[in-house]
């Protein structure tokens, strides 16, 4: 697997370029700012974008989604729980007084548990609400892209539209710490850490994963 990060946005949110080892195939998380920059990315190592998954549905996460969508013409992936978010972009927008693009199209929904390839590959789906109804993590072995449901040594804001502390906990611990120690956790904002790192030292989580 090979992983291109790129900070985008006045919010430095993190976008990924996730591709094949020994291929040109990649897919897109979270390309939602900058999308001159995702694209030159891409062409610069000749890769070849297949979908755009989101992790959810925040301004930083989709103000200029549908410009990388359009230039591409793939295929565009939620959480069916954060479509309602997703289509107050236009309002997120005014709020921050950003200007921002067309509400991107929705293809289709994912689904907790629901499994893809890119070539050899392969990604599970891990609905982890608490940050927005929809919020997901992406998983392979060794690797999880987390969204704004983990950073390292802190968590995901709740005090947002369907936030919900309780319920953020719940899925950090069902569906996160129950992940290998050693896994990598790849956030939507900051550097990566790890499940077992974030198990020792983060100070949201310190007992959590006994509960």
């Amino acid at each position: 697997m090979r992983i291109f990060k790129l900070v985008v946005g006045p919010f430095e949110m993190n976008s990924y370029i996730v591709a094949e080892d020994n291929g040109d195939k990649c897919f897109l998380i979270d390309p939602g700012d900058e999308p001159d920059k995702i694209i030159a990315e891409i062409e610069i190592n000749k890769l070849l974008p297949t979908r755009i998954i989101n992790t959810h549905n925040h301004i930083d996460h989709t103000r200029h989604l549908s410009v990388i969508k359009e230039h591409f013409n793939i295929p565009f992936y939620i959480h069916e729980d954060d479509l309602p978010l997703l289509e107050t972009l236009k309002e997120q927008a005014l709020f921050f007084g950003f200007e921002a693009s067309p509400v991107p199209e929705v293809n289709g929904f994912v689904k907790d548990g629901e499994t893809f390839q890119l070539g050899d590959l392969n990604f599970k789906i891990l609905h982890t609400p608490g940050h927005s109804p929809g919020s997901i993590c992406i998983y392979s072995d060794g690797h999880v892209f987390v969204g704004d449901v983990l950073f390292k040594e802190s968590i995901g804001r709740t005090d947002l539209y369907g936030g919900d502390y309780k319920v953020l906990m719940t899925s950090i611990r069902e569906k996160l710490l129950t992940l290998p120690d050693d896994t990598i956790v790849h956030s939507g904002h900051g550097p990566e850490t790890t499940i077992g790192i974030e198990k020792q030292k983060n100070p949201f989580l310190q007992n959590i994963h006994l509960e």
